[in-house]
């Protein structure tokens, strides 16, 4: 089951980005059906809310079809309040459901998304990088060759004091040949297990003294360097940080709601299925 504090986030994102989009009040008419105007402001909702695969065209397209969308309901909106169907209960029923959605909404972007300060989203970050297990990470290089008799041979020249890297350039099939073998930094999961596995039990400065066969080849190995891994810097993670800000205080506001008001739900599988996710909120992810 889907936990609530993944779906409160995942509406986090999606009502942040509707503010982000579309929240400037901008009066310039940009086009006019009769009498009617459709205003900057109105445009703008109306490519905030276009359908996933139109919100994918390029700009100028994209307003294009917010535009043409907007004129459409123009005119058969006119023709609708013609026929009187502004009356129709089930267009009640629907109107009154849209409205409450927009006040929870705006409620929303008033006390959550408008009231996140960059202060709570840096301590935020602190915390959660506080928490962070530490995590091993390596730096080594490699020469990849096709068979164990030449990755032998390349182990007796390091051992005869050949340069590494200039083996690497030489021999190594691997397309980061040119860079000496390097490989960069890396954790444990990157690698397949048997190439990690040899790495990581490296001392620094140390190269294998036997093959390391793979699914790609033979290896030979050398360690220049172990280290924890460094945490993600606040400015890559900075967005993400703030929904998590959104959705803690998006649930807080929630809470308190539910402890003014009492909650009845009268179908049986509806209730169970309701009270199982709220307790599933309580226990912690699992990673």
């Amino acid at each position: 089951m889907l936990r609530l504090n993944k779906i409160v986030l995942a509406a986090c994102v999606s009502l942040s980005a509707l503010y982000g989009a579309a929240s400037a009040q901008d009066a310039t008419v940009v086009a006019k059906v009769g009498d009617v105007e459709i205003t900057q402001s109105e445009l703008d909702l109306a490519i905030a809310n276009l359908d996933p695969q139109l919100a994918q065209l390029p700009d100028e397209q994209k307003k294009v079809a917010a535009l043409s969308g907007a004129i459409d309901v123009k005119l058969l909106a006119a023709n609708a309040t013609a026929d009187g169907l502004q009356d129709d209960p089930e267009y009640k029923r629907r109107l009154a459901f849209i409205a409450e959605r927009e006040l929870h909404n705006a409620f929303f972007k008033k006390n959550v998304v408008d009231a996140v300060t960059a202060d709570e989203v840096k301590a935020r970050y602190d915390k959660e990088i506080a928490a962070l297990p530490k995590q091993e990470e390596v730096r080594a290089r490699h020469i990849l060759v096709k068979t164990e008799e030449e990755a032998k041979q390349i182990i007796a020249d390091l051992d005869a004091g050949k340069d590494f890297i200039e083996i690497a350039k030489e021999k190594s099939t691997d397309p980061n040949k040119t860079e000496g073998g390097d490989l960069g930094y890396f954790t444990k999961g990157r690698m397949v297990p048997e190439f990690e596995e040899v790495a990581f039990a490296l001392e620094k400065g140390a190269y294998t003294k036997t093959p390391v066969q793979t699914q790609f080849g033979f290896h030979v190995i050398l360690l220049e360097d172990k280290r924890d891994a460094p945490p993600p810097a606040f400015e890559a993670v900075e967005q993400q940080v703030r929904q998590l800000v959104m959705r803690d205080k998006y649930l807080a506001l929630i809470e308190k709601a539910k402890a003014e008001q009492t909650i009845e739900i009268v179908d049986e599988a509806l209730r169970k299925g309701y009270e199982d996710a709220n307790k599933a909120e309580q226990q912690p992810e699992q990673q």
